[in-house]
């Protein structure tokens, strides 16, 4: 009889053992079950401009297609670090994201390493600056516009994201190269910027044409040309910067889907397969050809190759011209 429990006994045991070890098994990780939470995309600048404005265009289909909400928050200051920096320190769990664009590893000081406490999804739209003044002033060319600078300095203020930004540090080339001391007035978007500068209180601008087009649209802003290669082919008529005397002068903005540093790989492509379908839909490879820009996407070891290089470029833009970064 003992010898008959036993064995009963440890056959119990076995298929306990057993059973768990199948639960363990069939169990799904943790990144199997994403997302179980809603989703924070995390956007390092005011509501309103480009990179909010598309951040929501793609949380919305991303939350259909993955039946959890995605949510876009505004946390901005620091010339784009404050958020930044808010998605370097999250858990990797694919619950909070980023979208940013140029000033995202742009600056010698930030609070992070931009190489590598992100993990990089994909880049998704590009966008050349446009330059464009305020409609009232007599300016029509680059010229006119650096002659009244010239002429005018304390009727003519230059409107930047930020020290150190993209849009700062393309001002400050170009000043530099036609040897004109522009005074600048930093903001802490696109779209108080634009404002600011569509109501007179400030005078120029350059940032992307995604931005600034709408504005040039409903002629609030004159545009007067474009930091692309080449001139836009929906505005032939608008000449490039490099056309008015600044060979190879080229600036511009981008928008880029980053995690925090450590995201699990099928979370990273579930994202990127995603964003990049509806991204490379007719509809939206329209929406921002016609508005100065161009859907463009990549690996993650694309994006990554391409933020090291946008920063070495920055650092020495920074570097050489002397720039106190905020």
């Amino acid at each position: 009889m003992l010898i008959k429990l036993t064995l009963h006994f440890k056959k119990n045991v076995i298929h306990i053992f057993l059973g768990l070890l199948a639960g363990a098994i069939c169990t799904p990780s943790f990144s199997q079950i994403w997302p179980n939470k809603p989703v924070r995309i995390i956007v390092p600048w005011a509501a309103g401009g480009a990179t909010d404005t598309f951040a929501r265009q793609l949380a919305a289909k991303l939350q259909e297609q993955f039946g959890q909400a995605f949510i876009v928050e505004n946390k901005i200051g620091a010339n784009g670090n404050i958020g930044a920096e808010f998605v370097a320190k999250s858990a990797p769990d694919g619950h909070i994201l980023l979208i940013t664009n140029p000033s995202f590893g742009s600056l010698v000081n930030t609070p992070f390493d931009p190489l590598t406490d992100f993990t990089p999804i994909t880049m998704l739209v590009s966008s050349p600056f446009g330059l464009a003044v305020h409609a009232s002033l007599p300016i029509t060319t680059v010229a006119e516009l650096l002659s009244y600078a010239k002429n005018n300095p304390a009727k003519f203020n230059y409107a930047m994201l930020g020290s150190g930004s993209a849009s700062h540090l393309a001002g400050i080339e170009l000043g530099a190269r036609a040897k004109v001391a522009f005074t600048f007035i930093p903001y802490k978007g696109g779209a108080p910027a634009l404002t600011d500068v569509a109501g007179g209180q400030s005078q120029a601008i350059s940032i992307a044409m995604l931005s600034t087009y709408p504005f040039v649209k409903g002629g609030k802003l004159r545009l007067i040309a474009v930091m692309s290669k080449d001139r836009l082919s929906f505005l032939p008529d608008i000449p490039t910067v490099a056309e008015a005397g600044f060979p190879g002068f080229v600036a511009g903005q981008w928008q880029a889907f980053f995690g925090p540093k450590g995201l699990p790989k099928d979370i990273l492509e579930k994202l990127r397969a995603e964003t990049i379908r509806y991204l490379n839909t007719p509809e939206m490879k329209k929406r921002f050809a016609d508005q100065g820009g161009e859907v463009t996407t990549t690996s993650s070891e694309e994006l990554a190759k391409f933020i090291m290089d946008e920063k070495n470029k920055f650092d020495r833009l920074v570097k050489e011209h002397q720039i106190k970064v905020d």
